[in-house]
């Protein structure tokens, strides 16, 4: 085993696993290994090449089953020559631990793992401890937790609570705890004219105006000014553009990309129906054709603060001696998808260099960590 007790040794184990979306190398074999060995009952559920895992601890008849879910998986590395440590090498160096998922979120299903270990070897619960594990997260999320909790439902395991690893906090180590997630919706909006030269402009039908003037009908509507919980939704125009090369020629289409990040206000089909109904003005008048299709990443979700936050957020106090807002800001997270399920909120290390060059984190920080976990369940299983 790798030293359980040490969620920094099983965080460096894990940050040598290149473990990029969607080869898990070895990572979910490694965590599968350590809990077997401690007691737990693990199974594999991997779908369409994606590596996942659940595991329990305890009677799944039990009603006080809290649950865990994290991602061993992580995006690109990206330019190596520019991080100082190697990005997979999981090097400790003057008290930070560098590697790609230091932060996102290699560390805290180290420090979950390890602190379920603690406490179901000291034999002073009586519930059930569940941990779900994908390495299917940072892409397209369709094969990872969605797979787990798919044969969950299939196998009749429940989680009556549960906590996500996400690297929540922005600043300083206990200072945010997410309790729920904005929803997000991106279009793809193709605008067609007809291509012609530009002394000609008669012949043609140039989209690039119709397209300034959507973009500007689109971002000058202002969605909403926000909720108790959420912040004012808020959409971005992310590309404009034709493909066009030659300044002699109008061209004939024009793609425009936007995306939506959206409070409990709406929804992704009141989104839709808007962005469609406002695309429709520039198409009937200009006699354009107009097509634009959607994506779903998740629809906006609260679990409203009670019992749950108020568990995790008395934890953090104790531990960090830090007051923790409970937010919903950020982008989405594996949580989405557990809120059909169950109450679930978001806490973890400070995440202020994910997906970036040299992620890395404070070493004292996932000690403390698992510190927060395991204060976590013993208070839950009081």
């Amino acid at each position: 085993m790798v030293g359980v007790s040490n969620a920094v040794d099983l965080s460096v184990k894990l940050i040598q696993c290149r473990s990029v979306t969607p080869i898990n190398d070895g990572a979910i074999d490694l965590l599968c290994r350590e809990l077997s060995e401690s007691g737990f009952e693990c199974v594999r559920v991997d779908r369409n090449g994606i590596c996942n895992l659940f595991a329990r601890w305890g009677n799944k008849n039990h009603d006080k089953t809290f649950g865990f879910n994290g991602h061993t998986d992580v995006v690109p590395a990206g330019e190596i020559s520019s991080w100082i440590e190697d990005p997979f090498g999981g090097v400790v160096k003057d008290g930070w631990l560098y590697g790609r998922g230091a932060a996102d979120m290699k560390t805290a299903v180290a420090a979950f793992v390890s602190a379920a270990i603690d406490i179901v070897k000291a034999k002073n619960i009586d519930g059930s401890i569940v941990i779900t594990l994908t390495g299917d997260e940072e892409a397209e999320a369709t094969d990872g937790t969605v797979a787990i909790l798919d044969w969950m439902k299939k196998n009749k395991e429940s989680m009556a609570v549960c906590l996500v690893g996400e690297p929540t906090c922005p600043k300083i180590m206990g200072d945010m705890i997410k309790i729920g997630r904005r929803g997000s919706v991106s279009a793809l909006i193709k605008i067609k004219g007809v291509q012609g030269h530009v002394a000609y402009p008669a012949r043609a039908l140039n989209p690039l105006p119709l397209a300034a003037e959507l973009v500007t009908l689109l971002t000058q509507n202002k969605l909403d000014k926000g909720t108790e919980y959420f912040d004012a939704s808020t959409l971005a125009v992310t590309s404009i553009e034709t493909g066009n090369t030659a300044g002699n020629v109008i061209p004939g289409e024009c793609r425009i990309m936007v995306n939506i990040r959206f409070n409990d206000i709406h929804t992704s089909k009141s989104l839709m129906d808007w962005l469609k109904a406002e695309a429709k003005k520039i198409e009937d008048k200009s006699g354009a054709q107009i097509e634009v299709t959607f994506k779903v990443s998740g629809e906006s979700f609260i679990t409203v603060p009670g019992v749950l936050s108020d568990l995790v957020a008395a934890s953090v106090k104790k531990i960090t001696g830090v007051t923790a807002e409970l937010s919903t800001s950020g982008g989405t997270s594996d949580a989405r998808f557990i809120r059909e399920y169950c109450p679930v909120v978001e806490f973890g290390l400070v995440g202020a260099t994910l997906h970036q060059v040299n992620e890395r984190v404070e070493v004292k920080h996932i000690d403390q960590l698992k510190s927060v976990y395991k204060e976590i369940l013993l208070n839950y299983f009081k």
